[in-house]
């Protein structure tokens, strides 16, 4: 039980909820979904979460900067490892395992849907391998890396699977997930900017400061309303999946906190919270509007 709390479980509700938006295509271009190959998809989708929270834990362990951050219930990581060290390699085990596992649903996919999957398959698998080690320390790349793959690499290679092919639409919606998503991480991380400056990391928060990287925020919020609208405009998306703009109820009140409390972290936490309900609720409204249409 205690080896699990490094895959950090509570985060991992948002593999299921980008799915999501795979399927509900699936569903409102009317295809009869084989739920062995979905069982598969949500099975490799959620092994490569894992992994890349079980290997981000074990490398903060092995920096020392789990020794230094001041954990909330969003940022810092689990803290498993401080306290049980002895679970260390287990860990580190136990991501590559996942990452394996991943990989072999991955090939399967390939031998049986087609080797179109390959590009995306393969850079969501280098993605979750380097992200703790070489993308953290690369500040555009870390910002865009979490979005890119629970956006484009997630969605696209499910819809992939399901349907046989790619789609513009499917692409399109996938990056407000990548906006979406890549600010979870961004405002993750200004509670451990010092800490993680001191291990060698370079983010944006650590490469522009917080007050700079709190506007960079709002600009991917606001960019995520405004291809959702856009989307629905050029008809790529149907009227219904508009239910995403209700998010704004969450996503007006983070920004007013990270704007004016960007440097100040016991006020900054109810930002963190609304930011994760907006990330989990966003693709839900979505595929919920794609099925209602259907």
């Amino acid at each position: 039980m205690t080896l699990f709390k490094t895959a950090r479980p509570a985060f991992l509700l948002l593999t299921p909820c980008c799915l999501s938006i795979a399927v509900a295509f699936a569903i409102y271009e009317g295809v009869v979904i084989d739920r062995v190959n979905l069982a598969l998809i949500f099975l490799g989708a959620l092994a490569a979460h894992i992994s890349v929270n079980m290997l981000n834990e074990y490398y903060d362990y092995k920096t020392g900067l789990d020794l230094h951050t001041q954990r909330t219930a969003f940022s810092g990581g689990s803290g498993t490892l401080p306290s049980s060290p002895e679970l260390a390699e287990s860990v580190f085990l136990c991501g590559l395992l996942c990452l394996v596992f991943t990989a072999l649903i991955g090939l399967y996919f390939l031998w049986t849907i087609g080797w179109g999957l390959l590009p995306v398959g393969l850079s969501g698998m280098l993605l979750v391998y380097f992200y703790s080690t070489q993308i953290i320390r690369r500040p555009l790349l870390c910002l865009l890396a979490p979005g890119l793959g629970f956006g484009p690499f997630m969605i696209l290679g499910a819809y992939y699977i399901l349907i046989g092919h790619y789609s513009i639409a499917v692409l399109m919606t996938s990056f407000i997930m990548l906006f979406i998503v890549s600010n979870l991480l961004l405002l993750n991380q200004f509670p451990d900017l010092e800490p993680d400056r001191a291990v060698g990391r370079l983010h944006l928060p650590i490469l522009v400061g917080r007050k700079n990287a709190a506007r960079v925020y709002v600009l991917l919020l606001v960019m995520a309303y405004a291809l959702l609208l856009l989307l629905v405009y050029l008809k790529l998306l149907p009227i219904y999946s508009l239910l995403g703009m209700f998010t704004l109820f969450l996503g007006i009140p983070a920004a007013i906190f990270v704007l004016r409390f960007y440097d100040n972290m016991a006020r900054l936490i109810p930002a963190l919270g609304l930011n994760v309900a907006l990330t989990l609720s966003f693709p839900v409204l979505i595929s919920i509007g794609l099925i209602w249409q259907r």
